[in-house]
């Protein structure tokens, strides 16, 4: 029965009228949603998930006495998730009574647009977190020690001779500096890579049934 239907599905694309046919387009839209929503209920559990991060990490940031990172945190991911929201809403505007072959384009249009706004987010999401963390670091609890300048201390007298700029290590200011630039310049790589973890397989298969779908529409 399966490979009645796969023949079907593959002869419904011989020609191009084939398209127009409420029951092939049957076929093609059962495979078609198949894959958009699978897509779609992970992109809603990661948006849940952001969410969910943006709220509870400044309670438990309280409890750890670093505030700072916590609502520093809090206001990234929440940028994120309202980014995310209005591409949700935009990926349910897409609509699924056309032809699978619409559909799918429509669906791959949006995923480049995703896909290439998160990469472009990522060159300043990455040196972000990493100035929260060092800060975070840096000054540490409220009411506590001051990790920094206890670092600074020690590094200075252990390297009495390092060169100083308002009495701080250039050494520090360079690998600061440095770092932010190295996460600028390989933040969209990064921010595809893990849009590839956690899409990668699904985006695949939309990739795989788009080349199909153009190669039997030749």
């Amino acid at each position: 029965m399966e490979k009645a239907i796969e023949l079907i599905w593959k002869e419904g694309f011989l020609k191009k009228d084939a398209l127009i046919a409420p029951k092939i387009n049957n076929l093609y839209t059962q495979k078609s949603i198949d894959i958009v929503e699978k897509f779609r209920k992970m992109y809603r559990i990661n948006r849940i998930g952001i969410v969910l991060f943006a709220i509870l990490i400044i309670p438990i940031s309280y409890i750890s006495k670093i505030p700072y990172m916590g609502i520093s945190m809090a206001f990234l991911f929440l940028i994120i998730s309202i980014i995310a929201h209005k591409f949700s809403k935009k990926l349910n505007t897409i609509n699924n009574s056309a032809s699978s072959y619409e559909y799918l384009t429509s669906f791959d249009k949006w995923t480049k647009e995703m896909r290439n706004t998160n990469t472009k987010l990522s060159r300043f999401l990455y040196p972000y977190i990493f100035i929260i963390m060092v800060l975070s670091f840096w000054f540490g609890e409220i009411g506590g020690d001051d990790p920094g300048t206890n670092f600074t201390k020690i590094f200075i007298n252990k390297f009495p001779d390092t060169y100083l700029v308002f009495n701080f290590p250039l050494a520090f200011i360079v690998f600061f500096i440095g770092m932010i630039g190295v996460l600028t310049f390989f933040g969209e790589r990064i921010g595809e890579f893990d849009l590839k973890l956690g899409y990668g397989r699904i985006l695949k298969k939309l990739e795989i049934l788009l080349a199909d779908m153009e190669e039997l529409r030749k």
